[in-house]
């Protein structure tokens, strides 16, 4: 499987963008709306993004993997972030100085508390010992998925850590139209994060599973390849993403050679997400769950449930069911 840079913060977009006061068509409650102009970001072209590898941008949650306790352990994506006071602040600041720069945070007042088992995410400034927030006023981080947290339990459900392994979807290694689902050890995925994507998840873009039969996957980042990019042009990215028939996802990510990771989402350009099909919910699956049926039999997360349906060949993603 292919490695590629790990998201471990803000990735910034591939034009410069403004700030539109109306409402966001992301965010629900978010009275603003950021746009992207029609002028590439220097940060792309000093990567040299022409040469990147385009990848499709998943519409989930962030997740890593990263030892907690002695083994290998999915963590599920916290950010830390301003309590009301603060964030009344902040946001005086940014009205005001039209600009997020130059706010003075009191990281030890100024934060939510968090879970003791949290930690920052890789790359996050510190001042006199202590993480300080983004241009976006959040503290980026980490915590363990552990099987008695509720709140996590479509992230439990794709973790066996008796077994050690995550189920996982990814091109097949056979065919590159195909994607598959498969169980890959926690260990082999350690330092990586993925995308969390399912039923349960953002809205269920993808249309996958039901309330009654709840489908996820864990979906490493930079494995779903774009292969036919369009040019970094404003027009040209609009129109392949209404057009193409591979446009139909909710962005491109480009990986860099010198590691640097650079986004595009449909909502930078004014365009819909999501709108119809999904390119990655008719893209063809192969179920390949290897082992033995008594390693899965814990009845635990969705393995057990895969299990029986090892080998099956399905047209698209969404046709994914297994037996109550």
């Amino acid at each position: 499987m292919r490695r590629l840079g790990s998201v471990q913060q803000k990735i910034p977009c591939v034009f410069l963008t403004d700030v539109k006061e109306e409402a966001s068509r992301k965010r629900e409650r978010q009275q603003f709306q950021v746009v992207a102009t029609e002028n590439v970001n220097p940060v792309a072209l000093e990567a040299n993004i022409d040469c990147a590898f385009a990848t499709e941008k998943l519409d989930g949650t962030c997740c890593y993997i990263a030892l907690y306790q002695g083994q290998p352990y999915l963590w599920a994506r916290l950010d830390r972030k301003p309590n009301k006071q603060a964030e009344k602040r902040f946001k005086k600041h940014q009205h005001i100085h039209k600009s997020c720069k130059d706010f003075p945070w009191n990281v030890e007042e100024d934060f939510k508390t968090v879970p003791e088992t949290w930690i920052p995410a890789h790359r996050v400034k510190y001042n006199n010992g202590h993480p300080i927030p983004d241009e976006h006023g959040h503290i980026p981080g980490w915590v363990p998925v552990e099987k008695s947290n509720k709140q996590y339990c479509w992230h439990s459900s794709v973790v066996d850590y008796e077994v050690g392994e995550a189920l996982v979807l990814k091109p097949s290694c056979d065919d590159e139209d195909m994607l598959e689902i498969t169980a890959v050890p926690l260990a082999d995925l350690q330092e990586q994060t993925l995308e969390l994507i399912g039923t349960n998840v953002n809205g269920n873009p993808y249309g996958l599973g039901s309330k009654k039969q709840p489908v996820h996957f864990l979906v490493p980042h930079g494995s779903i390849q774009i292969r036919n990019p369009p040019p970094v042009n404003f027009q040209q990215l609009c129109s392949w993403f209404q057009e193409n028939s591979e446009g139909r996802v909710e962005g491109i990510v480009w990986h860099c050679n010198d590691g640097t990771l650079i986004k595009i989402h449909r909502h930078h350009l004014g365009l819909r997400w999501p709108d119809g099909e999904t390119r990655l919910a008719n893209r063809p699956v192969l179920i390949r769950l290897e082992g033995t049926v008594d390693a899965y039999n814990s009845g635990e997360g969705l393995f057990s449930s895969f299990f029986p349906l090892n080998g099956q060949r399905l047209s698209r993603l969404q046709d994914v069911r297994y037996e109550l």
